[in-house]
């Protein structure tokens, strides 16, 4: 096969996995016009139709299905062999991909990357902040950064982070004329600031814990946020109870502008992990990478 064919075909995949020739084309770094044109000479090539396309969206077609299905695995495989070479080099080089939730990326992965940065300039970072569980294999990132109850046990994980605890706080306006919740069954009368599962599309139920008893409240409010500052700007204006990490309130509570409350229920809990394929081949970056992570207690 012509070598030219490897490129066409690798345009073929970006487009059926992506599903939109724009996105695509973002993707691998070309005009959409000429990604369009790629797909039709290669189509030609074939004596196939690959891609079926409406005015809205792009889909393959059921002979292109079973191409695409071989297709991706192998070059993938040939961007990691690739990827290794590369890794090679003496200088720590090439980009890492991570995806994480909003607070590890704030508290924790952005300080290591800021020094890093400073420190290597060969190497580049992507960060996507989401509250859903990826599959970071599917979606190609190099790693991930949860919990650690929600690491999936084939992979490898690294601790890169302390306990935490959440808090349950209210600001003092709130509280006037309210009594405080002295239960967490006590939250059912309250107003609070909620936020909904990505997963279920549910209300995130509040989990508390006290002498080995669980609970898990269902709090309902007229205030519903996927964002943590959203939720942390409304608790402190007054318009209800929010259940945060507490490394979000603490200066807030040490300065009276929020009240904590339920404090006995809400006990620490494994903090966070970066995570990634235990097969993961670790370039020189990513090494230096999880090493800056790592999360070392202070003695």
């Amino acid at each position: 096969m012509n070598p030219r064919h490897l490129d066409d075909l690798a345009a073929f995949v970006a487009v059926a996995q992506e599903r939109s020739f724009t996105a695509a084309a973002a993707k691998l770094g070309v005009t959409q016009s000429a990604l369009s044109q790629t797909i039709r000479k290669l189509e030609e090539h074939l004596g196939l139709r690959l891609l079926s396309r409406t005015t809205r969206s792009v889909a393959p077609t059921e002979v292109s299905q079973r191409l695409l299905r071989t297709l991706a695995p192998k070059l993938d495989e040939i961007g990691h062999e690739i990827s290794r070479l590369q890794d090679l080099r003496e200088t720590p080089a090439g980009t890492i991909r991570i995806t994480s939730n909003e607070h590890a990326a704030e508290t924790i992965l952005w300080p290591a990357i800021n020094r890093l940065m400073q420190a290597h300039p060969g190497i580049n970072f992507e960060i996507d902040t989401q509250l859903a569980l990826v599959d970071i294999v599917a979606q190609r990132f190099d790693a991930g950064v949860r919990l650690g109850e929600q690491v999936a046990l084939d992979m490898i994980a690294a601790r890169i982070g302390p306990d935490l605890r959440m808090a349950v706080v209210g600001a003092p306006s709130y509280f006037e004329g309210r009594g405080r919740p002295q239960a967490p069954q006590d939250l059912l009368t309250h107003d609070c600031i909620t936020i909904r599962q990505v997963s279920s599309g549910g209300i995130h139920a509040w989990e508390f814990k006290k002498d080995g008893h669980e609970l898990n409240v269902r709090v309902e409010g007229r205030l519903v946020f996927s964002d943590a500052r959203m939720r942390l700007a409304a608790v402190l204006d007054g318009r209800g109870l929010a259940y945060l990490p507490d490394t979000y309130v603490q200066r807030h509570i040490a300065e009276g502008r929020l009240v904590r409350v339920l404090e006995p229920w809400c006990p620490p809990f494994a903090g966070y992990h970066l995570y990634y394929p235990n097969r993961r081949l670790p370039s020189p970056a990513f090494r230096l990478f999880v090493e800056a992570l790592r999360y070392r207690p202070q003695s």
